[in-house]
């Protein structure tokens, strides 16, 4: 059992950066894919970023290209989220999540994985 604890979010102004922490444990923090999901009200959960168990491999929504970092150190059991250039867009709950197979980049396969509570993430204009 992986549990997920998010970190890192609050209120910005539009422009802004943030960089969001998820820490792990109780699993094998390593073997897996992590990424970042944020939800909106009234809109579907969406993933943001992935990254493969190594760090090798990453992906991003074409919404967040270019803005948004993610990386991760196996070392601390932690993924992390980077956010520059922030938008009021931007405003959801940000969740992390586990993947027990695949390269990060499917949102699918963190369904039957591990997630955390969420962390607040508002920009505002």
């Amino acid at each position: 059992q992986v549990q997920l604890v998010e970190s890192g979010g609050g209120l910005v102004q539009a422009g802004g950066s943030l960089r969001l922490s998820c820490a792990a444990s109780g699993g094998t923090f390593s073997s897996y894919a992590m990424g970042w999901f944020r939800q909106a009200p009234g809109k579907e959960r969406e993933l943001v970023a992935g990254i493969s168990w190594g760090g090798s491999n990453t992906y991003y929504a074409d919404s967040v290209k270019g803005r948004f970092t993610i990386s991760r150190d196996n070392a601390k059991n932690t993924v992390y989220l980077r956010m520059n250039s922030l938008k009021p867009e931007d405003t959801a709950v940000y969740y992390c999540a586990a993947a027990g197979w695949g390269d990060g980049s499917s949102s699918s396969r963190y369904e039957d994985g591990y997630w955390g509570q969420g962390t607040q993430v508002t920009v505002s204009s």
